[in-house]
């Protein structure tokens, strides 16, 4: 998308070969011109799919998400980092490894949210290596639900989350794709030309089909390993989380998942983008 790419050549800044900031525009402050026009190319990019659910994650998915949804006409659902006191019932549970910070997230979504019937489009703002969007996957598998497809803004093409997810059979659109930066002239070059027509398969992946089904798996940054580079059997049977018997106020710190693309309010370690 030349108008994503265009921005992200004005206003973002390049920390270091793996990290650019886009606070400005995409996940700190927003630029809702820029968004809706975001959701219009998402939309024309899945206008073939049954949507019917939009999934993201917290933080910095949600904004994206929400306009995303409003082109669909759908509702959307984000997954959380914490029980609270509002969450109640019985919920699809899967876990996000944080190597930043050093430990395992639980992410939830309640049951009454996402079921069998559902088609979801998930979107977030970007990839990298993917665990996050792994961790997505198994909890529309938990419901038996279908994904539809990927929606993300932006891409890191040099890191291996979105080859590893097509190659797994998802249908993955990203609006950029970044092929390199450089932190010395500050320059960054995008991969050009349509994904989907050069790269992806643009079959859906069905419930339990492809998702990688390992809960709190490991994402070796250091290794170069990404999150379930292989396709796996089946998810388990869906995990139930009792609702708290106290209140546990959600968290609203940087989301520690979320470091790729620094400057925002959530942050993504290197190994889980």
């Amino acid at each position: 998308m030349e108008l994503l790419e265009e921005r992200i050549r004005r206003d973002g800044v390049v920390k270091s070969e793996g990290v650019l900031k886009v606070d400005s525009f995409l996940n700190h402050q927003l630029d809702i011109d820029l968004f809706d026009a975001m959701g219009e190319e998402f939309k024309r990019l899945f206008a073939d799919a049954p949507v019917t659910k939009i999934l993201t994650i917290e933080a910095s998915g949600i904004g994206i998400a929400c306009v995303v949804a409003r082109h669909f006409g759908v509702p959307v659902v984000f997954a959380k980092k914490a029980q609270s006191i509002n969450l109640d019932g019985e919920m699809y549970s899967t876990r996000i490894q944080s190597f930043t910070h050093g430990r395992v997230y639980d992410v939830i979504v309640a049951k009454k949210f996402l079921g069998p019937d559902d088609h979801v489009l998930i979107i977030d703002d970007f990839l990298a290596n993917g665990c996050a969007l792994n961790g997505l996957i198994e909890l529309v598998n938990e419901a038996g639900a279908t994904v539809e497809g990927i929606g993300i803004a932006v891409e890191k093409g040099f890191q291996p989350g979105g080859a590893d997810l097509r190659e797994r059979g998802y249908r993955l659109e990203s609006l950029a794709i970044v092929e390199s930066m450089d932190p010395d002239t500050g320059k960054i070059a995008f991969r050009q030309g349509s994904v989907t027509k050069r790269e992806a398969s643009t079959g859906r992946a069905a419930s339990g089909d492809l998702g990688d089904g390992a809960a709190g798996r490991a994402c070796d940054g250091a290794a170069g390993q990404a999150c379930g580079g292989t396709a796996a059997p089946a998810a388990p049977a869906p995990a139930v989380v009792p609702a708290p018997p106290v209140a546990v106020a959600s968290s609203t710190s940087a989301s520690p998942e979320f470091a790729a693309f620094a400057g925002g309010p959530r942050e993504e370690p290197e190994a889980c983008s």
